[in-house]
């Protein structure tokens, strides 16, 4: 007899400097019933931040141990660093029919939709406008460089999500793009259908 899964997976994607990270850290508090999976990462740690809460903090070295044990169900390079998801905490989780939230690039959240397409949900978090973007990132203290570089990638990045991604949301405000994400899950869960920005 196949086991049914009743579980669900959230893959929540934007551009960097869209308000993914606030949105999802928001989405915690508002339902606590979502597991949230936590990400191994070889970037440096940002102020504030913390081990096991924001990111997993390893080695390029101990990244790619863990490659070899094929201990991610998903891993990415970006931005000249790497990010990975457990497979066993997604598995067990799955297992248990619980409602798992992944923040994710698009190559993790493609990875993630092909090893459990029935129960995956990709949303995408969209800025208003490129140059909307600009502003988040030099106020989150990137270099013009920096900017530039992300800037470039995102144009592309929102291309692709509005094409393959399942739900978007244009993150004028916060407060109703997460009143929109909290819609999107609840509906998903009960195997609904809800129209998203375009």
């Amino acid at each position: 007899m196949v086991k049914i899964m009743k579980g669900k997976i959230f893959v929540i994607s934007a551009p960097s400097g869209a308000g993914k990270t606030t949105l999802c850290k928001r989405l915690a508090k508002k339902l606590p019933a979502l597991f949230y999976s936590v990400s191994y990462t070889t970037r440096k740690r940002r102020p504030g931040e913390k081990e096991g809460i924001d990111y997993y903090f390893i080695s390029q070295k101990e990244f790619e141990k863990k490659i070899k044990k094929k201990e991610f169900a998903e891993w990415a390079e970006v931005y000249d660093n790497c990010y990975g998801t457990s497979a066993k905490f997604l598995k067990e989780s799955v297992s248990k029919n619980k409602k798992i939230v992944l923040s994710l690039d698009q190559q993790g959240a493609l990875q993630i939709k092909k090893k459990y397409p029935k129960i995956t949900s990709l949303i995408a978090i969209l800025p208003p406008s490129l140059e909307d973007l600009r502003k988040r990132l030099k106020k989150r203290g990137e270099t013009q460089k920096e900017i530039k570089k992300r800037t470039s990638v995102s144009s592309r990045e929102i291309k692709f999500f509005k094409e393959k991604y399942d739900y978007k949301i244009v993150n004028k405000d916060l407060d109703d793009s997460l009143e929109r994400l909290k819609e999107i899950i609840n509906s998903a869960t009960n195997n609904t259908r809800i129209k998203t920005d375009s």
